[in-house]
């Protein structure tokens, strides 16, 4: 007569199934504590995967538009520099009018007149980082003002010649279907510094010009008509330098509202595949207690026969 083991078949294989349960979980717990993921593929996200893509998704989106943002920042800023600057020339022409009237020399006018013309075209032909002309437009590749000098600027038939930019201003994308114009043209912020100074230089080489030491009456006259002029044109390029300025405040908020996007999704995404670390590993040392466990008693379950409760 055989002696049988006290466990059936059935019994085992229960008991051979909750071992690869406890296995299976112990695998998993592992993996979530040394990874700190939920889990490190799609099939273990289940139905959290296509919310977790699209977060991630608007996440790429939203870096995206700041990267493009803060290129438009850094573009702004240095068009603010560049156009205060400009301001401060056609102020400074300004200065020399009415200095030239209150003393009744003007014999350094048309020597001023020559450095602010030159220092102005630097302005206009100015580049950004990346050798594009800031103020080009569409024309970015080539300066867009092109006389040389005040007496190229005089012998031009109009001002608005030696201008070669384009009429399209740049535009950034900030986020989803808005943009912002950041774009200025040169002939925006310089025809009217450039067309008194053409007017100047023109009006020197004419018959009753050749500005010396003592200004005749038609000179007198022919400066006071500048001054205003010369008060337009530099409360022109303050107005460009102001709307230029509110670009800046525009860009500067949407990079503020791009940081908030991609924390919020960040933190969205973090909440549904983070774990929680001492949950991972409160289940873990679960799962290691629980598969010993199984073990165990499948183990001591071969092993016992009837033989053992035979006395």
């Amino acid at each position: 007569m055989s002696i049988d083991r006290v466990s059936t078949a059935s019994q085992m294989q229960s008991l051979l199934t909750q071992v690869a349960t406890a296995n299976e979980k112990l695998s998993q717990a592992q993996n979530q504590v040394a990874s700190g993921k939920v889990a490190t593929d799609y099939a273990g996200l289940g139905d959290k995967t296509a919310v977790i893509e699209s977060a991630r998704a608007a996440i790429a989106r939203a870096d995206s538009y700041k990267a493009n943002t803060q290129l438009a920042v850094n573009q702004v800023d240095l068009q603010d520099t560049q156009i205060s600057t400009l301001a401060g020339l056609a102020g400074d022409l300004r200065q020399s009018v009415s200095n030239a009237l209150a003393t009744g020399d003007a014999s350094n006018l048309m020597i001023k007149a020559q450095s602010i013309f030159d220092s102005a075209s630097q302005i206009l032909n100015s580049k950004d980082a990346n050798g594009n002309y800031l103020f080009g437009g569409e024309h970015d590749n080539t300066p867009p003002f092109t006389p040389q000098t005040l007496s190229d600027l005089q012998a031009l038939a109009a001002t608005s010649d030696g201008f070669s930019d384009g009429t399209l201003k740049k535009n950034v994308m900030v986020g989803d279907g808005v943009s912002v114009q950041i774009g200025v043209l040169a002939s925006d912020i310089g025809t009217d510094l450039m067309d008194l100074l053409k007017t100047i230089k023109t009006f020197d080489a004419g018959v009753t010009g050749n500005f010396g030491t003592v200004l005749t009456d038609t000179q007198q006259t022919f400066l006071t008509s500048c001054l205003g002029t010369a008060e337009s044109a530099t409360a022109g390029v303050n107005n460009v330098a102001a709307a230029n300025g509110y670009v800046f405040n525009r860009l500067q908020d949407a990079t503020t509202r791009q940081d908030s996007l991609s924390t919020l999704y960040t933190g969205f995404v973090s909440d549904l595949e983070d774990v929680d670390m001492s949950q991972a590993i409160l289940r873990l040392n679960q799962n290691q207690v629980a598969l010993q466990a199984a073990l165990q008693v499948t183990s001591q379950l071969n092993q016992i026969s009837l033989l053992n409760y035979l006395k």
